[in-house]
Formats: C-alpha cells, sequence, structure tokens
C-alpha cells in the first residue's frame, strides 16, 4: 500500500483490477485475470493477465519496496554523532548533538520571551512515533560510560519522554536517516514549552528562571545545574 495522506484532495481514478481465482483441490492452481475499467468505473475486457503487465506490476512493488529498505538509510557517510541504529519497521536511531544556539518557543503563561539561547549537549533515541531527551556533560562523543542527566527542558517527563502535545509527527518511510534526526530536531525546536511534566523539575533550581537568564543573553549554559539520572547509553541502546 502506498501512503497517499499528503494528496488528499487529488482525484484518483480506478485504471484496472485483477481478480484472482484457484481451485478447491490440494495442489491449487491459480488463474488471474486481468480488467480494464471504463470512465464509469466499471470493470471491462477481462483477459488473462499478461506477462507484460505482470512485469509492469512487479515494478510498481518494487518501487515500493526501495523506498521501505531506503529508511535510515545514509545519504553518505554516517556522521560521527549517529550512536546507534535500528532499520526495522518502527525503527530507532540514538544520536546527540553538541552545545549550541538554539531559538526556543514558549507559551505565554511561562512569562519567559522566545528567542535564542545556549543549550548543553544533547542525546537523543527516537523511533517514527516517539522521542526521549537525555543531556551530556559537554561535546565528546559519548560512550557507554557516559554519564547521563536530565534533558533541562519543560514538556519532558523524567524518564526522557517527550511530550508533543498538538505537533503533528510524520516520519515518512522512505527517511533517510538525516532526514529522520533532522526532522526530530526540528520537531522539538519548534514546538512551545509549556510546563513540567508530572512536576519533575529536571534541574537544580527554577527551569523558568534558568531560561529567562539564558534567552538573548549569549551565555554560556550551567552545566552545573543538570540533575544525573539513572539511565546507562548501554540502556538506551538496548
Amino acid at each position: 500500500m502506498i501512503d497517499i495522506t499528503n494528496d488528499f484532495g487529488t482525484l484518483y481514478l480506478p485504471k484496472c483490477a485483477l481478480l484472482f481465482y484457484e481451485n478447491e483441490e490440494k495442489s491449487s492452481e491459480t488463474y488471474v485475470e486481468y480488467f480494464d475499467m471504463d470512465e464509469d468505473g466499471n470493470p471491462i475486457n477481462a483477459h488473462p493477465l499478461t506477462v507484460r503487465e505482470a512485469q509492469r506490476l512487479s515494478k510498481s512493488l518494487n518501487i515500493q519496496n526501495k523506498k521501505d529498505k531506503d529508511f535510515l538509510k545514509s545519504k553518505g557517510i554516517i556522521s560521527i554523532n549517529i550512536l546507534h541504529i535500528d532499520s526495522s519497521e518502527n525503527g530507532k536511531v540514538v544520536w546527540f548533538t553538541k552545545s549550541q544556539e538554539r531559538e526556543l518557543f514558549f507559551l505565554k503563561n511561562l512569562n519567559i520571551p522566545n528567542g535564542k539561547a545556549n543549550i548543553p549537549p544533547l542525546l537523543w533515541v527516537a523511533n517514527k512515533q516517539n522521542l526521549k531527551i537525555f543531556a551530556v556533560e559537554n561535546d565528546e562523543r559519548p560512550d557507554e560510560n557516559t554519564p547521563i542527566f536530565h534533558a533541562p527542558f519543560f514538556n519532558v517527563y523524567e524518564n526522557g519522554n517527550v511530550c508533543m502535545g498538538t505537533v503533528d509527527v510524520k516520519i515518512k518511510n522512505s527517511a533517510s536517516l538525516e532526514e529522520f534526526t533532522e526532522s526530530w530536531e526540528n520537531y522539538f525546536f519548534n514546538s512551545y514549552f509549556s510546563h513540567l511534566m508530572n512536576s519533575h523539575n529536571p534541574i537544580k533550581g527554577n527551569c523558568v528562571n534558568l531560561w529567562k537568564n539564558l534567552i538573548g543573553t549569549k551565555e554560556t549554559f550551567p552545566i552545573h545545574q543538570l540533575i544525573e539520572n539513572n539511565k546507562t547509553l548501554k540502556e538506551l541502546l538496548q
């Protein structure tokens, strides 16, 4: 099946139909009949499926299979930021990003202005539907023994799960590795931070005051305010 969600509004007309016949004997044989469709969508011109028609069908199916095989395939040399890849149907990627300046958005009830601020190095864990995010102390590539900290953001549960709210997450079945990670980072940073999850305060101190002091100041993120959690990178790779 081809996902045509993005094409709603485009009219698709039936062009042909296949009917499979099978006898009831133990050594069953299959016969395939091909129908053209008239302008009213009625089957006409019934005839056995020809070799040419079968080849055309096979080519169409192979194109879709290729899209599935392209899922999480890198466009070139795999970035050093990638720590783990599982290209199964739902997929899973673990990657990290260095400390950087990002544009952040906050709901008005937090009384934090939108704007740019320096954030710590982050550790990302995502599949097609869900995202977990954590922080690390420095920009070195993490290994299994690297201490992991709670991500210092609103909308993140204590276990690292991110509440995406009303964000409509759509990861393509054919998304490359680069598209996958970039999409999740954009989903996260382009959504609005709104509140702490289940009263979980991810930092030492007041999370609202932290971001008020960082927005628009160019100040380095205060790593000493991060809180270490009980997870290891090895656990996240499983």
